[in-house]
């Protein structure tokens, strides 16, 4: 039986040896480019007369999409930052959160309903 040795280029390197370094050249090239990440949505639960869950943690440039699903409208106000207005039922809105900081919130309708948006 005869055994072929692979065929050598005229530095004397065979084939596989530049095959390897132009595909770890090309990851390298497509590696290096930008990725954008999908933008992140977090969800708070408007129901019971309560926000669920009632301290949500996000980074900045991360959307929160507040879900009213009592049968009566709601707010999401944080006095100096941001203020839903009402919020019909079975409807939403949402907030991206851009400045880092704690915001306690209340719903103006139900004082008594409280929740904190934690923005790193």
């Amino acid at each position: 039986m005869t055994t072929l040795a692979p065929r050598r280029g005229r530095h004397g390197r065979d084939g596989s040896h530049a095959l390897a370094a132009a595909l770890v050249s090309a990851v390298l090239v497509c590696g290096s480019g930008v990725i954008a990440a999908a933008p992140v949505t977090h969800t708070v639960v408007i129901e019971g007369v309560k926000y669920t869950p009632e301290t949500l943690t996000v980074k900045g440039g991360e959307t929160v999409v507040w879900v009213n699903k009592d049968p009566f409208p709601h707010t999401v106000t944080a006095k100096g930052a941001f203020d839903s207005h009402d919020i019909a039922a079975g409807k939403s809105w949402k907030y991206t959160a851009r400045k880092a900081g704690e915001y306690a919130y209340i719903c103006t309708l139900h004082p008594n309903m409280k929740g904190t948006l934690k923005v790193e």
